[in-house]
């Protein structure tokens, strides 16, 4: 089954965590994952996937314009009924990563989606609402990241 990472990254932190996820993902069976930077989304293949991820630097305590316009402008793309969920990263703790999260959380709802995080039921590590993390603690949280990924994935093989 296919699953989508979308993601805006300028600094390439962004890009490094989506790329954590899809690790996470991959150690899951029947799982086909691709990254697409927000600019060269490959509609075939969204279209094709169960899953639908989106990642955000997080920019005056919210989602990036490009995330925001893509979504705004994603008419064509057949998301209802799949998967959706969100990561962000952010330079400061109070930089607003959750509300970049909830941002995007809440298109995903109007375009029918079904959001999934794991939440904290899952236990440890938690991603209450999706995984985020801060630039200068990237490399201790990248185990949040591909745990995240393998979640997404196991519930993919779960629900479809």
């Amino acid at each position: 089954m296919k699953i989508s990472i979308i993601y805006f990254s300028k600094t390439g932190n962004t890009a490094k965590m989506a790329e954590v996820i899809k690790s996470g993902m991959e150690t899951e069976k029947n799982i086909e994952v691709r990254m697409f930077p927000i600019d060269n989304v490959d509609k075939e293949f969204v279209n094709d996937s169960k899953a639908v991820v989106f990642g955000t630097p997080t920019y005056y305590a919210n989602t990036t314009w490009q995330i925001k316009k893509w979504l705004d402008e994603s008419g064509a793309f057949k998301l209802e009924g799949k998967i959706g969920s969100v990561f962000a990263t952010a330079g400061y703790v109070q930089g607003g990563a959750d509300t970049a999260i909830l941002t995007i959380i809440n298109h995903l709802m109007v375009k029918g989606m079904l959001v999934y995080s794991g939440g904290a039921s899952l236990g440890q590590p938690y991603a209450h609402l999706g995984a985020v993390t801060l630039q200068k603690n990237m490399e201790e949280n990248e185990e949040q990241f591909f745990v995240f990924g393998k979640r997404i994935a196991t519930k993919v093989n779960l629900l479809f």
